[in-house]
């Protein structure tokens, strides 16, 4: 059987990046089971209400959802269950470092698979107020119309 090449994304968490504001992000590993490894290959979860932190100088994955494997026997998974995150001891004491800083927090953007391996896109981030998120939907919006009126115009 051929290993798996490239990345394959399983979840994203589309409303991150409206929420807030991005600020470093990192790829972990994440030790999981058998059931929750093939569940996601069946491209299973959800990344809405997750979170991370670090406790006891590991980083946990809080809140994510990953539904249990409908082949699976008495020894499935619990769908939202705690799962630990794999990542280097100077990016843990960074992340941590960050986190004592009022307003951040830890969220996972994105959940794929690379070279077969299940990973997680987490991102250091802090909250926007709303009337930031209202100002980058108008920059969105202006930046769509200007878009819009010079493909109009290259077409006359």
């Amino acid at each position: 059987m051929p290993k798996e090449q490239g990345r394959k994304v399983v979840a994203t968490n589309r409303r991150a990046r409206h929420d807030f504001l991005i600020e470093d992000t990192f790829e972990a590993g994440m030790v999981l089971t058998g059931t929750e490894v093939k569940s996601l290959r069946m491209g299973r979860a959800s990344l809405v209400d997750g979170y991370a932190l670090v406790f006891q100088g590991e980083v946990w994955l809080e809140g994510v959802h990953i539904p249990e494997y409908t082949q699976g026997t008495w020894n499935n998974h619990t769908s939202r269950r705690r799962r630990k995150l794999l990542l280097h001891a100077h990016e843990i004491d960074k992340i941590a470092g960050k986190l004592r800083e009022s307003g951040r927090t830890l969220i996972p953007l994105q959940l794929y698979f690379l070279d077969g391996r299940a990973k997680v896109e987490i991102a250091l981030a802090k909250g926007k107020r709303e009337y930031d998120k209202r100002q980058a939907l108008r920059e969105k919006q202006d930046a769509r119309e200007a878009q819009r009126a010079m493909s109009l115009r290259a077409h006359r």
